[in-house]
């Protein structure tokens, strides 16, 4: 049997909540697990440096295999100023013994002779300028560029970032591996462990009394919900409410409030979401761009029929499982509204099977294999 590979990967990103935080720390546990690769962890925070040692003890713990674990006090901004201005501290010499670093694609460690690989989700802040900080986009295309000089491999969570990182970054596809996304382990444990009793409560607490549509995520322009809005508003079927679960972002939307039967949610919890899904009628996702398009998984998890986007990555997720529309068309997001919920029990029924089938496709074991490879073709790359 082979030595493991010896990996080091940055955790910081635990610390940051939803997304990109459930990505790192989903596959980290499952990389810990897996006797292919030998992990170190890394991580760096003025503020939260006892919280982030805390989540990496609480990764080791998830295994009986052992990880060397560096977690520094620096802030990302001075960080950012010793890495790319000064070269210091090297990766190396935390970790002398690792064959690979895994990073994120806003940082990149100074070890010019460290075989590198990093994770890009999405590239929304090239394709949406408008929606992201100067500074904040400014430091992820210095990273970008280091990236690209240091012959990088890429890892995109889905074949339509691997497109835009060749088109908007220059990086040639033999450099770029495709890992599809998983449902967070999370959100699987959430909704095995609601209980009846608090399932009632939540639906309580919201006022889930009548049939809806759903739609989770950030309200923001490329989600695409003034079209939506549009669209659930010419259907005109009475006492159809249109729920609207995440975080406030700089759109139209928050303009809508007082159109009748229109609910604002904002952000809710992983209990909560498990209700809002199994009570909705349909999930909308009706987004102009998403990189993975994690909540169609969420939906098919709990038996909800989505109605979503023909681009994009989302038909790469939802496989043959949802209906698809033209987002840009409120007509048609309409019509696949209307489809789902005339369906009658013989199509809801094969409809439902579908997602169970597609919702098995994507798991963290899998993600865990798919990347230990990508690792490996990465060190491969630099060797050779």
């Amino acid at each position: 049997m082979s030595q493991p590979l010896a990996v080091g990967i940055d955790i910081t990103s635990v610390l940051y909540g939803r997304g990109v935080s459930r990505y790192t720390t989903n596959l980290t546990r499952h990389l810990l697990a897996n006797n292919r690769v030998k992990m170190s962890l890394y991580g760096s925070s003025l503020r939260q440096k006892s919280e982030l040692e805390r989540i990496a003890k609480e990764l080791k713990a998830a295994t009986e295999r052992k990880a060397h674990t560096v977690i520094r006090n620096y802030p990302p901004s001075l960080y950012n100023f010793l890495w790319n201005k000064l070269g210091y501290p090297k990766i190396r010499a935390a970790f002398p013994e690792i064959s690979l670093f895994h990073s994120w694609d806003w940082l990149q460690p100074p070890d010019k002779d460290l075989p590198l690989i990093s994770t890009i989700h999405d590239l929304a802040m090239l394709k949406y300028p408008e929606t992201a900080h100067p500074q904040i986009l400014s430091m992820h295309q210095k990273s970008w560029d280091i990236l690209k000089d240091r012959g990088a491999h890429i890892i995109a969570v889905s074949r339509a970032t691997k497109t835009d990182i060749i088109s908007f970054l220059g990086i040639p596809s033999e450099r770029i591996h495709v890992v599809h996304e998983a449902l967070p382990d999370e959100v699987v444990l959430t909704s095995k462990h609601l209980t009846e009793e608090r399932y009632e409560t939540i639906k309580t607490s919201f006022a889930l009394h009548k049939p809806f549509v759903l739609f989770v995520g950030s309200r923001e322009p490329r989600k695409n919900l003034s079209r939506l809005i549009a669209a659930w508003q010419s259907l005109q079927i009475p006492d159809l409410e249109l729920l609207i679960a995440g975080s406030v972002g700089w759109d139209k939307t928050k303009d809508m409030d007082a159109i009748p039967g229109l609910r604002f949610l904002d952000r809710v919890s992983d209990e909560a979401l498990s209700v809002l899904y199994g009570e909705a009628s349909v999930f909308a996702f009706p987004s102009l761009y998403e990189g993975f398009g994690l909540p169609i998984l969420e939906a098919f998890h709990h038996g909800t029929p989505v109605v979503t986007s023909n681009c994009s990555s989302m038909p790469e997720v939802a496989g043959n499982a949802a209906e698809f529309v033209d987002p840009h068309s409120e007509e048609s997001i309409a019509l696949g509204l209307k489809k789902i919920l005339n369906e009658k029990i013989p199509e809801q029924q094969l409809r439902l099977q579908k997602m169970i089938i597609r919702s098995q496709m994507f798991s963290w074991q899998r993600v865990a294999e798919q990347t230990i490879t990508a690792y490996e073709q990465t060190v491969q790359s630099f060797v050779s």
